[in-house]
């Protein structure tokens, strides 16, 4: 970049939002702007892929997230940092895999009338359009060309073309729409023209190509983050609402394109045109006229394309590009925490500050889940300010209490990440041990559960609890950890089986070791409840004892049949003997007090046979009612709101569908 440019930057008017920042033009003009000044901020989505920014030296407290489709998670960054010059980069549909209608016509336009209308009137507004504004009229393009719409991402552009010039003309904003022609460059997206060639050019080869006759406009990124940032400074009234091509005028063919690169790098090899099919908008003449760009902005492409070339192919051995595209699927690994809260208001903001903190730190893409189990306390407004402040943050409510474990499930149903972590309400599961947990899946484990070496409570209570799972660890059919509750992280293979698990009543901590794959331990400390009374108590602890133990051993009902065989024999004994003394002994009184309470034991002895195969029975009756394991009365996300049956529906719909397309 030139020393003018640098010059240009220190002369913005900050700070400086640059939304769209996790994508190809945006963090290279991220990158740019802050190794200037550091009062730049990139703003990504909550599941965007991070894999470029995660490569940039640029501190997490630079990176802001924000949903552009949300007013208020847009409202509350404008508020917290007042931007003088916006970027607006985002986008959605530039890609083939991009097919979403409805998003591309929502992220390209609401998304772009929510960001200026949350920014101040006196801001500069730089909006990216795209040359598939001109659709089929693409030969040698002038702005004020009609503009032929090919495809509904062109016909989103237009209409924030028109966005941007009503927003200028009408309400006096300083905004400008800067049409781009075919960038490319550092961090470009692996599966473009440019990238796929230069690293197939390496092995000698090139990667398959559409017809030789389809034509580009090519600019090197260092050219299009110079238009960017002289656009920003030469915006006025005087050009306010205008749209302006960024492109170098030159049509270069694919012909052209294969030739120059065989001359540049040497290569032998011959191409195969036409062994991918051309797209709809793959046209034989796409390039624009730069002179309008020129005499308003005093912008022009500087670099050729063989100079372009050179510098890019040079970068990608610099930065092991290779490696960088074997990892671009790691920077986009996401953890949802779902939190099981009864009687937790006061905890719930401090949970989540500490969770924030915990992914920040670990440098990962996050969910937080909060599942209110109809708690009597205020969880349930707590929880929807947090939600409307912050995107990444899910509410649900019950209908009524069912419990922590279906409240996990509830959650793990609705959840999206790569992995899910567990934890409860009262913040005795510290958030800071998910970063042990992150170590350890990273390392391969598909499981890894939190093993409670020391707990803050009366010294009786703890050997009761340490009694019970050693001898639950001895007796279940599955060897389920000691000393291990709920508290835990699960990868997203793992999480798939619990939810297709068709039992209702659900032990997760048992289920989790049953489902089996690759698991291990962290061991920690676990606090008191930092707010309130624990919600357990005796008879709490006895159920959670019998669901454990009916649902993972039989050894009652085994032991009930030892003891069947051992006291028949004994019986019998007694018979033999009771014959033998009287042949002998007849004159022997016969025992009142003994008969009793023989009868007394074998009786109690009966009842509790029975009362033991009368609970795996209520489990049998149990799950054949086949009731749903819980039943969600809100689902609360950003500033929306679903609380009818049907909007609940088609929420969990909406994720269930997310979730798969996310994961496959």
């Amino acid at each position: 970049m030139s020393y003018k440019t640098n010059d240009d930057i220190k002369s913005l008017s900050g700070p400086i939002f640059i939304f769209g920042a996790g994508g190809f033009i945006g963090s290279n003009l991220l990158n740019k702007i802050f190794k200037i000044r550091k009062d730049v901020y990139g703003i990504v989505r909550e599941d965007t892929n991070r894999w470029r920014l995660n490569s940039l030296e640029i501190p997490n407290y630079n990176i802001l997230e924000c949903d552009i489709l949300i007013k208020a998670s847009v409202k509350s960054i404008f508020n917290d940092f007042n931007p003088k010059t916006i970027f607006n980069l985002s986008a959605y549909g530039a890609y083939s895999n991009q097919k979403e209608y409805d998003l591309i016509y929502k992220t390209n336009i609401l998304g772009t009338v929510n960001l200026i209308e949350s920014s101040s009137e006196k801001s500069i507004f730089i909006n990216s359009g795209s040359s598939s504004e001109y659709g089929t009229n693409s030969s040698f393009s002038n702005e004020s060309d009609q503009l032929s719409p090919n495809s509904h991402y062109s016909i989103s552009k237009i209409t924030t073309s028109y966005l941007t010039r009503y927003y200028a003309n009408t309400e006096g904003r300083l905004i400008l729409n800067l049409r781009f022609f075919s960038i490319y460059g550092y961090y470009e997206d692996p599966d473009r023209l440019i990238p796929k060639l230069t690293q197939n050019l390496r092995n000698n080869k090139f990667p398959k190509l559409v017809s030789k006759d389809i034509s580009r406009d090519f600019v090197f990124i260092d050219d299009c983050i110079a238009a960017i940032i002289s656009s920003a400074l030469k915006l006025n009234m005087k050009i306010s609402g205008n749209s302006y091509n960024i492109c170098s005028g030159n049509m270069t063919k694919m012909e052209d394109l294969v030739r120059l690169t065989k001359e540049l790098f040497n290569i032998s090899a011959t191409p195969k045109w036409g062994s991918m099919k051309n797209r709809a908008w793959d046209l034989k003449e796409w390039y624009g006229n730069p002179e309008k760009t020129l005499q308003d902005i005093g912008w022009s492409a500087k670099t050729k394309l063989q100079s372009g070339l050179k510098k890019y192919f040079k970068w990608q051995e610099k930065v092991s590009y290779s490696e960088l595209i074997q990892n671009k699927s790691l920077a986009g690994k996401k953890i949802s925490a779902i939190i099981a809260c009864y009687m937790d208001g006061e905890a719930i903001p401090i949970m989540y500050e500490r969770l924030t903190n915990t992914f920040k730190k670990i440098n990962i893409n996050y969910e937080i889940i909060f599942v209110n189990d109809s708690s009597p306390d205020n969880s349930e407004l707590i929880i929807d300010k947090i939600c409307k402040k912050d995107p990444k943050v899910i509410g649900i409510t019950h209908s009524r209490n069912f419990g922590s474990q279906a409240a996990f499930m509830s959650g793990i149903e609705l959840s999206t990440g790569d992995s899910v972590v567990l934890l409860d309400g009262d913040l005795q599961d510290p958030p800071e041990l998910i970063e042990s947990f992150y170590d350890k899946w990273n390392e391969g484990f598909d499981v890894v559960y939190g093993i409670r070496v020391r707990r803050e409570m009366t010294y009786h209570f703890n050997f009761i609890y340490r009694l019970f799972y050693t001898i639950f660890h001895r007796i279940s059919y599955i060897k389920i950890p000691k000393n291990a509750g709920d508290f835990s992280l699960i990868d997203r293979k793992v999480v798939n089986q619990l939810i297709n698990l068709p039992e209702t009543e659900q032990f997760l901590r048992g289920l989790r070791a049953w489902v089996g794959f690759k698991q291990t331990g962290v061991n920690y400390s676990r606090p008191k409840r930092m707010f309130g009374k624990s919600t357990n108590n005796l008879f709490k602890n006895i159920w959670w004892a019998k669901k454990a133990i009916f649902s993972f051993t039989f050894q009652p009902l085994g032991v009930m049949s030892y003891l069947g065989i051992v006291f028949t024999l004994i019986a019998f004994l007694g018979v033999v003997v009771q014959l033998i003394l009287k042949i002998m002994l007849p004159d022997t009184p016969t025992g009142f007090t003994t008969v009793i309470i023989l009868i007394l034991f074998f009786g109690g002895l009966n009842l509790l046979a029975i009362s033991f195969i009368g609970e795996y029975i209520s489990k049998i009756f149990e799950e054949t009612k086949k009731r749903p394991k819980f039943i969600r009365k809100k689902i609360i996300k950003g500033d929306k709101e679903y609380k009818t049956a049907e909007e609940v529906k088609k929420f969990e719909n909406v994720k269930s569908k997310k979730t798969l397309v996310e994961k496959s």
